[in-house]
């Protein structure tokens, strides 16, 4: 497939066709977390391997349509999701701790009384 003419709708319609005929049907929640924890496992190993990456999107993938979600609620979802990342305050990444996430400023909850 070209990637000038990549259509990410298109691309989930395509693997959930070929999930369902070679997994079947069912949710597969808790097979698709193991292969998830397993292909990290390989990231960590090999961090600069592209398909190990790619290994972990597919499945998430897999996940999301397997959970009930269309391709476009996934699409959706995945737009919105980055927008409210970039919305977010982060802190600067230079006084983040090596090796440990960097998160977002969580506001502090304010309870009314």
């Amino acid at each position: 497939m070209s990637t000038a003419a990549f259509d990410l709708r298109e691309y989930i319609l395509a693997q959930i066709a070929w999930s369902l005929k070679t997994f079947g049907p069912e949710e597969r929640t808790a097979g698709l977390v193991d292969h998830i924890k397993k292909e990290l496992k390989e990231v960590e190993a090999t961090p600069h391997d592209l398909e190990e990456w790619i290994d972990i999107v597919i499945l998430a993938l897999d996940g999301a349509w397997r959970a009930g979600h269309s391709s476009e609620q996934i699409i959706a979802q995945l737009v919105d999701k980055q927008a409210e990342n970039r919305a977010r305050a982060w802190p600067d990444w230079r006084t983040a701790e090596p090796g440990k996430a960097i998160e977002h400023v969580r506001e502090p909850i304010v309870r009314e009384k």
